[in-house]
């Protein structure tokens, strides 16, 4: 009976008909994950749906970037609603740094700081309705601890008079200052039992925060603990219920990992507070989600399922309930839309998702499943769109439908969207035909050098990074005969994508120097190839680098290689994770299918109509927007077809520039690389649309690539060899004051709105305090035709002999027109020079080349 029990497989019950409230979305917070508009880009936190932000003051000098007003105003017209400002976070160190000889002298000095901030934004008109004051962070481990940077060297869970004190003052300081003001607080590591003395004290003297905060630093299963503790506490003394923001939450080895961060969106929103995600590593990366300046990668595409949904929370009944690394889940109804989507993961094999109380007066008596999966593609490794498994129809049998899993990945999550059927659509078959992935462990590793590193992260070290199969192996390194090889076997001939999981540490002395690890690739000894592995801000960083093999059905030996007898020697020092394999399916177009898309301004799902390719469509009113998020591997141009029925008219914008008309026939439109924001606006009383294709470039975009080396130097511009830039040159030297400069004269064939596509590379960083490692992002001013300059921030690439792309809409006129790069220091908010350790660079990045593209075909 035993042997029998243990193969059922456990079941994750989605109850549509017992509601827990209107969906809130708060889980999707950050904390230093925006460095400056633009970094991460402006599709990239869009379609993020970020909620909160948790930053520096500004002109702080804890940390490069993510200063609080320069980061406002794009955040809020990305949609985001509040930045939480760290008010200590103005200082260096951590513990802060706060100058005086004695507690009170810090305090005097700390509330000039929090007077200067307020006056700065007070000057923000209506946007300074979005900011919340943080006074304090962590007090009991920083200036009310019982350290050598603290008020008294008394923490304030033994003795609160000090504290309690400078929580008074500082809040009349900031309420005299603006009375609409919003502060939170207290903001402590945890939900420690004292912070219920502390509600007390607030209460009684006036000075209750506005919003509650501490940090979930802990497991899901504390979120719900905790905040239930905080509820508890507040009907036993008649306060709020206040909004909470559990403002730094998860650890690294569940960062990234959607499998992993399912469990924490599930616990947030079933808790109905809002939540940042911790910063561990770098700013400006959305917390490990955004890759380069507009990727995304698995992580980001878990939050974009995440905000998507919509209607009200449903019950959902775990097989361990409220158990960290089991299987977890978080459902929404809409019964206007008649659409359920559920987003679950956490363990690996199979498992069934029962739906009860499914109504069919919404639904009907067959529901339409659409399974995705959301895979983990490492903290810098790009990631497409999920990637869909099965498209199924079930019958609804006294309310209840069941999707029998398999071979479910416990790094992955998944969402399934239940709809109507019944109008005749084809289920769409998998994504993917085949997969399979190879662990660099149980690889073959002839040659010195040999090393298996790890265990990496696991339940009981979360500090460390998640890694497939807990385990990496090194050797492939500058000097080293190492040969890494996989054999594989590939069920039919065809084209396979192969990804190789890999790190190098840009600080790491075999690396510091060259930059991105170079090795050889071969298939059976054959046709060998050069890769270049990804760079990382530390060890087991992951990310991918591809190719595509054309590859026979059977039995092949993959290699990596420190040495290859045609292409030369490995320079660098990388560490391998696993390897990827899997077929294509054709070469068709992308499909996107509008019902499940962003539909706002009175667009709506219509089940009604016969012929569409997905179980709806979606109908749009003039004005009524349906938003894609959509994937490009690289920037260029792309075939985007609007599949609609019936005559209705429409326009198309790509990242909020409006590039076509809603026409039969297909457009060619530039996307960039990466998250692209493809928004259809009916023009007419109906258009219905049924879906958006999107394929490969057909050529009809002329692209012209402009090397920087050919362009005009001024002051300190100047040339410089660099192996891994287009020919082998690139031009440094751009900024550190308007004179030093480089100007390229372009031609364009048409005016109108171009891509300027920069290839560059940005190794800067800011020496650090403590554990986060603190690139820097670099800026250009780019001016065209003399105009006045448009400010660009380029975020890292991890070393200036690695390049990267960033592109930047300009408008051109028809035949030459000058492009021109400077850069100076950027002052502070007052206009004041910077701060003096490194922080704001006064340069351009290395420019490489650039490549000018119309943003669309004519039609």
């Amino acid at each position: 009976m035993d042997a029998v029990a243990a193969e059922v497989p456990e079941k994750l019950t989605v109850d549509l008909g017992t509601e827990t409230g209107p969906f809130h979305g708060g889980a999707s917070g950050t904390l230093y994950g925006l460095y400056g508009d633009g970094v991460p880009s402006r599709a990239v936190v869009e379609g993020m749906y970020v909620r909160t932000v948790t930053t520096k003051a500004q002109d702080g000098v804890q940390h490069p970037g993510g200063d609080a007003l320069e980061i406002l105003p794009s955040f809020v017209a990305a949609g985001g609603r509040d930045v939480y400002v760290y008010l200590p976070d103005f200082y260096r160190g951590f513990p802060y740094e706060w100058p005086g000889a004695t507690g009170a002298e810090r305090l005097a000095g700390f509330q000039e700081i929090v007077r200067r901030q307020v006056g700065h934004v007070l000057t923000l008109g209506e946007l300074k309705s979005h900011v919340v004051y943080v006074p304090f962070n962590e007090p009991e481990g920083n200036m009310f601890g019982d350290g050598e940077w603290s008020y008294d060297g008394v923490s304030w869970r033994s003795d609160p008079s000090h504290y309690f004190a400078a929580w008074k003052e500082t809040y009349h300081l900031i309420k005299g200052l603006d009375s609409e003001a919003r502060i939170a607080g207290p903001n402590t590591s945890l939900l420690y039992p004292e912070v219920r003395g502390f509600l007390e004290f607030a209460k009684e003297q006036g000075v209750l925060p506005d919003v509650i905060t501490w940090h979930e630093l802990s497991s899901p299963a504390e979120v719900r603990t905790s905040v239930a503790k905080y509820r508890e506490w507040e009907r036993e003394l008649g306060i709020g219920p206040l909004p909470v923001n559990l403002n730094e939450y998860a650890h690294n080895y569940h960062l990234s990992v959607p499998g992993q961060m399912v469990q924490w969106i599930a616990a947030i929103e079933e808790s109905k507070v809002d939540a940042d995600l911790a910063y561990w590593n770098i700013a400006g990366n959305l917390n490990d989600s955004a890759v380069e300046v507009g990727k995304g990668n698995g992580q980001w595409w878990l939050f974009n399922a995440y905000g998507r949904m919509s209607g009200n929370t449903v019950r959902i009944t775990a097989p361990h309930p409220n158990v960290q690394y089991t299987l977890q889940g978080v459902a929404a109804l809409d019964r206007v839309k008649r659409q359920a989507r559920v987003l679950f993961g956490g363990q690996g094999g199979a498992a069934d998702l029962a739906f009860e109380g499914v109504d069919t007066d919404v639904f009907g008596t067959t529901a339409h499943l659409r399974l995705e999966e959301i895979p983990w593609t490492g903290q810098v490794g790009p990631c497409d769109r999920p990637l869909r498994l099965r498209d199924i129809e079930l019958a609804v049998v006294d309310g209840r439908v069941t999707l029998p899993l398999t071979d479910l990945d416990a790094m992955s999550a998944y969402q399934v969207t239940v709809s109507p059927s019944g109008n005749g659509a084809v289920p769409l078959p998998p994504s993917v035909a085949w997969r399979r992935t190879y662990e660099a462990e149980d690889a073959t590793y002839t040659g010195g050098g040999y090393s298996k590193n790890g265990p990496e992260g696991s339940p009981s070290a979360v500090d460390r990074f998640a890694t497939s199969g807990g385990y990496h192996v090194g050797g492939l390194r500058t000097g080293s005969d190492g040969v890494l090889a996989f054999d594989v076997e590939v069920p039919q001939d065809g084209t396979y994508d192969l990804r190789v999981y890999a790190n190098s540490h840009n600080q790491a002395d075999l690396v510091r120097d060259q930059g991105p690890t170079n090795v050889f690739l071969r298939v059976d000894g054959e046709s060998p190839r050069e890769l270049l592995l990804p760079l990382g801000y530390k060890w087991a960083v992951w990310g991918h680098s591809g190719t595509e093999l054309r590859l026979a059905a059977g039995q092949h030996r993959i290699t990596l290689a420190a040495q290859d007898p045609d292409l030369g020697v490995t320079k660098g020092d990388a560490v391998v994770d696993r390897l990827d394999l899997a077929l294509r399916d054709g070469d068709g177009p992308a499909l996107y299918d509008a019902e499940y898309a962003d539909l706002r301004d009175g667009a709506r799902i219509s089940h009604a109509h016969l012929g569409a390719s997905g179980p709806g469509t979606a109908v749009l009113p003039r004005g009524g927007t349906a938003t894609f998020w959509i994937h490009a591997d690289d920037d260029g141009e792309a075939t985007v077809t609007v599949d609609r029925l019936g005559p209705g008219e429409g326009v198309l914008a790509v990242d909020g520039e409006e590039v076509a008309r809603v026409e039969d026939g297909a457009a060619a439109l530039f996307l960039t690389g990466g998250i692209n924001k493809v928004t259809v606006t009916g023009t007419s009383e109906r258009l219905v649309l049924d879906r958006l294709r999107v394929g490969p470039s057909r050529g009809l975009l002329p692209s012209t690539a402009y090397a920087a080396e050919g362009g005009v130097l001024t002051g300190a511009a100047k040339v410089i060899a660099y192996p891994y830039a287009t020919g082998g040159k690139a031009v440094d030297g751009i900024g550190g004051g308007p004179g030093n400069g480089l100007t390229l004269t372009v031609t364009a064939d048409r005016a109108g709105r171009h891509a300027l596509t920069i290839r560059y590379s940005n190794g800067e960083q800011a020496p650090a305090t403590h554990y986060n490692p603190d690139p820097v992002c670099r800026h250009a001013d780019i001016a065209v035709n003399g105009a006045a300059p448009h400010r660009v921030l380029f975020p890292t690439t991890f070393h200036f002999n690695a390049f990267r792309t960033r592109t930047v809409p300009v408008t051109l006129r028809a035949g030459a027109n000058t492009i021109t790069f400077t850069a100076d220091e950027l002052p502070g908010f007052d206009g004041e020079p910077g701060n003096g350790l490194g922080q704001r660079s006064a340069y351009a990045p290395v420019v490489d080349r650039v490549v000018v593209t119309p943003l669309a075909g004519e039609r």
